[in-house]
């Protein structure tokens, strides 16, 4: 059943969140963003996924909603988040600003990119008034008129490198507090993860294989980011996959590179998680090594919506312990 027949406009936040080593924290950050303030279920969330990493310290957790809803559900998980999770103290391989480091917001169904950045605008604005020390920076719709993109916005902000708050300019807030740090909200089409691990211990060797696919790269996969991090006693290739506007016929080639869905009248495509990894084993293997299997951190974009709409349609708030969970 379609999303436009249940009468719903769906959207969909990838939260992350700097702790992964204390599953109760981060299941107790999920479940506030199934409770509205008194403490009632929202009717129109769910919990879609919780995928967290002990070796990075980093958890995503998806959360459906109806647009209209979502901002407030997205907002009590980051109250908790805050509360739970100290900057001053947190270790982990993979970079981070902020205890709550990223909140994008992308459209799944009935509703565009640029609803999803008023959503996202208006929640910023709250979480600095409701967080005291909780400063932001702004990307994608949310940052008008500029729409600086991710990508950008962690070039300009040291994101890879810098745990030092003093330095930073942020958009809204104050001079970030040490325990909160800063956080990125924004929205844009749906950005997916998918990471590959590669059979080697050798770290060089993976940004070499990471830069070689980036879509900046003249040779790379359009619309792909890429980072290499050593990840238990292997390299992982993380990738962040971005959807983008669907033009000619480059996404229908033989081998399959290009995947594609529409969502408000608008079509997209993004390359797709099996070619990621077939790429890099490709180039893994030019160079010696194996590739050890991906980890799609979630969903792509037609399984978030899918699963959107019946867990929304079913009640099923906690939908994530339907599949389990990924804790690893």
């Amino acid at each position: 059943m379609s999303s436009s027949r249940l009468g719903l406009r769906l959207a969909a936040c990838l939260l992350n969140i700097s702790e992964a080593r204390r599953k109760h924290i981060v299941e107790n950050i999920a479940r506030a963003a199934l409770l509205e303030k008194n403490g009632q279920k929202h009717p129109e969330v769910s919990v879609l996924n919780i995928f967290s990493d002990q070796d990075y310290n980093r958890s995503v957790i998806t959360i459906a909603a109806s647009v209209d809803e979502l901002g407030d559900s997205v907002l009590a998980a980051c109250l908790e988040a805050f509360q739970s999770v100290d900057m001053e103290v947190q270790e982990g391989i993979h970079p981070c600003l902020g205890a709550v480091d990223l909140i994008p917001i992308y459209p799944l169904s009935g509703v565009g990119v640029e609803e999803c950045g008023a959503v996202a605008r208006s929640l910023a604005k709250k979480l600095v008034l409701h967080v005291p020390g909780c400063s932001v920076f702004l990307f994608g719709e949310a940052d008008l008129p500029r729409k600086r993109s991710l990508v950008q916005r962690r070039k300009q902000l040291g994101w890879f490198t810098r745990r030092d708050f003093s330095a930073l300019e942020w958009d809204l807030g104050a001079t970030p507090a040490r325990s909160c740090g800063l956080t990125g909200v924004g929205a844009s089409p749906y950005v997916m993860n998918c990471n590959v691990t590669i059979n080697s211990e050798d770290l060089a060797l993976g940004k070499e294989l990471a830069s070689a696919i980036r879509g900046s790269n003249v040779h790379g996969l359009k619309g792909v980011q890429a980072m290499a991090f050593p990840h238990e006693g292997k390299i992982e290739i993380a990738c962040n996959v971005e959807s983008f506007e669907a033009q000619g016929t480059e996404e229908t080639c033989k081998d399959a590179q290009y995947m594609s869905y529409t969502v408000h009248g608008d079509r997209f495509s993004y390359v797709s998680p099996h070619y990621i990894e077939t790429r890099v084993k490709e180039l893994a293997r030019e160079r010696g090594i194996t590739t050890l299997g991906k980890a799609l951190i979630g969903f792509t974009p037609n399984e978030c919506k899918n699963c959107a709409e019946y867990a929304i349609k079913e009640g099923i708030g906690e939908f994530w312990k339907m599949r389990g969970g990924i804790f690893m």
